[in-house]
């Protein structure tokens, strides 16, 4: 451990001047939240041209509610207290994974990494039954548009999320995630054929054998991805 700070402002401060790799999180603190924490890094990173990194967080809090907005601001984890040391291990081994893996692409020859000011979200929070389940993004297969809602379809499985399509395409890696239809966002890396269909349309199939229809106005932009 580096630092510890008692307040949200010095937080910031060491966040913004020790570059941690990673910071433990408190949801509710004195003057100012957790996510106010993380949003005033971000908005001191984007003013410094990506000069000033941002660390995995892991957010701790004594209460659920919190979960969903932690992992739209890509929390790495999300620790509800109480806590025991093996769940603290977990955290800890889920953040060096994704910090092994981040160096990975970094240093893999003739990749072109950009600045972000955010790290891309590896996992989403969905509610589900009056639970809080944390997906990763490398398991979902495809995303439906369901009115206002969105189907996450992971395997043989598939999950109600409250949130358009819209909003959602707006946080999903553009390199993994295409949007084929106004009412279909796929995973590119289970596709496994494209087909014709009728009258010059196609079709996508996935590797669990789903088909999904490819609009006309999104096939250009499918194609240039493919």
């Amino acid at each position: 451990m580096i630092g510890a700070c008692a307040d949200g402002a010095a937080a910031v401060d060491a966040m913004v001047h020790m570059a941690p790799d990673v910071v433990c999180l408190d949801v509710q603190m004195p003057d100012m939240s957790g996510f106010d924490v993380l949003d005033a890094v971000i908005r001191k990173r984007e003013e410094s041209a990506g000069a000033i990194d941002c660390p995995l967080v892991v957010f701790v809090t004594a209460y659920d509610r919190y979960a969903v907005a932690a992992f739209e601001r890509d929390a790495a984890d999300y620790l509800l207290k109480p806590f025991d040391d093996e769940r603290f291990r977990q955290a800890i081994e889920r953040v060096r994974r994704d910090l092994a893996l981040e160096r990975e692409e970094m240093s893999s020859p003739g990749r072109i990494v950009p600045a972000p000011a955010r790290r891309q979200a590896r996992r989403m929070a969905i509610r589900s039954g009056g639970r809080v389940l944390f997906v990763r993004f490398d398991d979902v297969c495809w995303f439906e548009a369901a009115g206002n809602y969105v189907t996450v379809h992971v395997g043989r499985e598939s999950y109600l999320l409250r949130e358009s399509m819209t909003r959602l395409a707006a946080r999903l890696d553009p390199d993994r995630f295409v949007r084929v239809h106004r009412s279909a966002i796929v995973n590119l890396d289970r596709v496994r054929e494209l087909q014709p269909w009728v009258r010059g349309a196609q079709m996508l199939v996935l590797d669990n054998g789903t088909q999904i229809a490819i609009g006309r106005a999104f096939r250009s932009n499918l194609e240039r991805r493919m």
